[in-house]
């Protein structure tokens, strides 16, 4: 089983309680080759990950959401969603997450891809666990826009098949996130180290608004169908839509195949960007829209 993995967060900040009653609620029969984490730079991790924070610092109001989770709950017939925009191709639809058990799935899809090269233990279990439960609340966090930025959860799900009934998790195929943001004062690039001090710009249009892609990861039971490079090419159709003209991706530089995938959507090195990228190992791709 092959993987890409742009860049791997360090986990190890975790506490072992906290998830021991829905170990078998929670188990999902799934494996995924296809990660494509932009979370690099310090400051992309405070903006972009939720498990550096300990599990015990989630509000009481949203650990209960867990439990109303319907593991079980059937895929919703497209007609009966509401949605703004999707974007079909072969037997997937890609389109904007709605129902909580969605947010589950890709916050799951995003754990399983991080420790899936991780021998299956206990202790692996548990923290795919706890970074799933951090993750989805992260991204419902996310996905309320605040200082004039935007953040979607976007997902592919298998067409709907009158013959064939499947749960929400097993429609649920591809995920990546898609923002809307504005440069930080001092900032040329995205995630640069801000060296004066920090005021964002509300504007959401304009020369310092650019969009930028993370968490994109693809099931590995539905690779090599196109669905990572669908995804993307909603991505950028997205942004453009919204009067954005840049898309940025942040990629390992010893990760050829995400690379390979990124220029082939277009994106290309920005070669001026922070010498601190040299320190991550990391390339900064940017696609003009």
């Amino acid at each position: 089983m092959s993987t890409i993995s742009i860049h791997r967060p360090e986990f190890l900040s975790f506490t072992n309680d906290g998830f021991r009653n829905h170990h078998k609620r929670h188990k999902i029969a799934a494996s995924f080759t296809m990660t494509m984490d932009s979370r690099s730079s310090q400051t992309r991790k405070k903006e972009e990950l939720s498990i550096q924070a300990p599990a015990t610092s989630i509000p009481q109001a949203e650990t209960s959401r867990l439990s109303d989770l319907r593991f079980d709950r059937l895929q919703i017939p497209e007609k009966e969603l509401i949605h703004e925009d999707k974007f079909e191709f072969g037997q997937f639809v890609a389109r904007d997450a709605i129902i909580d058990e969605e947010f589950w799935t890709a916050a799951w899809l995003r754990a399983e891809s991080h420790w899936e090269d991780r021998i299956n233990d206990r202790y692996v279990d548990n923290h795919k666990r706890k970074f799933a439960e951090q993750e989805f609340h992260a991204i419902k966090r996310r996905r309320t826009a605040q200082h004039g930025q935007k953040c979607r959860c976007i997902v592919t799900v298998r067409k709907e098949d009158k013959n064939v009934k499947r749960t929400v998790l097993k429609s649920v195929v591809g995920t990546l996130d898609l923002s809307i943001r504005c440069l930080l004062q001092g900032e040329s690039f995205p995630g640069e180290r801000v060296k004066v001090p920090v005021f964002r710009t509300f504007c959401r249009r304009g020369p310092n608004t650019y969009g930028y892609v993370a968490n994109l990861c693809v099931a590995k039971s539905a690779r090599r169908q196109g669905i990572a490079s669908n995804m993307l090419h909603f991505a950028v159709e997205s942004v453009k839509s919204d009067g954005v003209e840049h898309l940025f991706v942040h990629v390992h530089r010893d990760n050829s195949p995400a690379q390979d995938l990124y220029q082939k959507m277009g994106f290309k090195i920005v070669e001026a960007a922070s010498s601190q990228l040299l320190e991550e190992k990391t390339y900064l791709l940017c696609c003009r829209v």
